[in-house]
């Protein structure tokens, strides 16, 4: 693995159970945010208290599924194609991930252009 790129094994989910071996990757900023916050020994650890306190905000109002389909929101808006996005958020359900990626596809998408020709 490069540099400045962590895979953590998250254990039981929604989705999950202890057994699997599901896990993220985290490269560049998000590395060094989640040592910042190992070495101040701030706690509970989660993806979403690490993202919220990091940008100042109340972790205990953010959910680690809020995150997820966040991030799949982002990943839409940014161009990131569905099953790329899927490898990273684990989502095992086509439908329920594409439900993230309707919006930003109906904004940026050609089909909404064709009125203002």
């Amino acid at each position: 693995m490069p540099p400045g790129c962590l895979s953590i094994r998250l254990g039981r989910t929604k989705t999950t159970t202890a057994d699997d071996h599901e896990h993220v990757l985290l490269i560049g900023r998000p590395v060094s945010a989640l040592k910042r916050w190992l070495e101040a020994g701030i706690s509970p650890v989660s993806g979403a208290s690490i993202r919220a306190k990091l940008a100042g905000l109340d972790p205990a109002l953010f959910s680690a599924q809020g995150l997820r389909s966040g991030h799949l929101t982002e990943a839409a808006n940014r161009g990131i194609s569905l099953p790329e996005a899927m490898q990273q958020s684990l989502h095992k359900s086509v439908t329920q991930a594409a439900s993230y990626y309707s919006n930003p596809e109906r904004k940026n998408g050609r089909a909404a252009r064709l009125l203002s020709q």
